[in-house]
């Protein structure tokens, strides 16, 4: 296992689509393990996408079970997720270990239903709401070539210099 380079902004890399996982063998299996080794590294980082470490498969981690009082699922391993169905609005605060000097303020839904496969490739269904939506959202826009940035309603309103992170 191994804590692998982020890619920052504004690298072209972090714009590419990210295709669907196909094999399911011990090689995908090593670079989850790589994968979150990496996430935990980061400075206070609740998930992390393939993409933002060069891999552009369709897998994320999100594990918000550190934040208190946050309704979750856990530590999830997620691999080729879809956003089945979503609703409501809600406006909240983002950070990311590719734009790791900006947070800012993005919309989201409220409340999602996600269809995903695990890391051994079978099913998972999932209704979450929250900042556990948010995270998950914000990590999918990764595999789509997206950054929170693209989300703000405002650069100069929704944007903010990030002082120092929380450990």
């Amino acid at each position: 296992m191994a804590v692998l380079e982020i890619l920052t902004y504004p690298d072209e890399r972090l714009r590419q689509v990210s295709g669907p996982v196909q094999q399911f063998d011990a090689a995908l299996q090593a670079r989850i393990d790589d994968l979150e080794d990496t996430r935990l590294a980061g400075p206070g980082a609740v998930g992390i996408a393939a993409p933002q470490v060069g891999w552009f498969e369709r897998v994320l981690i999100v594990d918000v079970s550190g934040r208190k009082k946050t309704r979750n699922h856990g530590h999830l391993i997620l691999v080729n997720p879809e956003i089945t169905e979503w609703d409501g609005f809600a406006m909240g605060r983002e950070g990311c270990l590719s734009v790791p000097d900006y947070t800012g303020n993005v919309v989201r839904a409220e409340r999602i239903q996600l269809e995903a496969l695990d890391r051994h490739g079978e099913p998972l269904s999932f209704d979450m709401d929250g900042f556990e939506a948010r995270a998950i959202q914000h990590e999918m826009d990764h595999l789509d070539g997206l950054l929170f940035l693209d989300r703000l309603v405002s650069r100069r309103q929704d944007l903010f210099q990030r002082k120092v992170y929380k450990q």
